[in-house]
């Protein structure tokens, strides 16, 4: 994330970009992007408390973007335990099996949240295969219904903010206005031309 001073005050980002606290200006958390739906409500909270005005005419997010559920940071943090002395340096956040179950096709979508019926078939097949291997690392294994009913009360606040950024940016390119393209990673974490495997799990160059 990105720590920002601004005529004396800090605003410390993560998943929200730099250009939240400038008034007029459009944010937009694209796609590529994988999304704790609670960090991110917790990061608005944040920021709403020291002043900054966010709604959805300020903050657009993806709606094809991948969520990070707490059964991605409980595999995150046990694969990291299992590999012993061989360990990545993973921030246990979930990030990386949430990005695999997006290229794997079964990882849950903000858009998702807007289908109970689907979104609970999905997690439960989703929990399956997780659970399995939990399971087969000793770890507890995560109640689906649970998860589920986590979603549903973060899913009308998450909602309000999901767009299909992709137009609204085409849109802005071909109207010729400026684009400030963010990211938080360098070179060197991009998963194919990066020190792998100490990477991060998406192309950031």
């Amino acid at each position: 994330g990105h720590t920002l001073v601004i005529d004396g005050n800090v605003y410390k980002l993560h998943l929200l970009p730099s250009g939240i606290v400038r008034k007029g200006k459009l944010s937009v958390i694209g796609n590529g992007v994988v999304i704790d739906p609670w960090a991110l409500m917790k990061e608005i909270d944040t920021l709403r408390g020291q002043g900054v005005e966010i709604s959805p005419d300020s903050l657009m997010l993806a709606e094809n973007a991948n969520l990070i559920l707490p059964v991605h940071q409980a595999l995150d943090q046990a694969l990291e335990a299992a590999r012993g002395k061989g360990q990545i340096g993973t921030t246990g956040r979930g990030i990386g099996p949430a990005y695999e179950d997006k290229v794997s096709r079964r990882g849950i979508r903000v858009c998702d949240l807007d289908d109970k019926d689907l979104l609970r078939e999905k997690l439960e097949n989703l929990m399956l295969h997780h659970n399995a291997l939990l399971k087969g690392l000793d770890a507890d294994e995560i109640d689906p219904t649970e998860v589920y009913q986590k979603l549903l009360d973060v899913a009308p606040k998450i909602l309000k903010f999901a767009s299909p950024v992709w137009k609204v940016l085409d849109e802005a390119n071909k109207a010729g206005k400026r684009i400030l393209f963010e990211g938080a990673q360098g070179f060197l974490l991009d998963i194919d031309h990066g020190t792998y495997p100490f990477v991060t799990s998406s192309n950031t160059v």
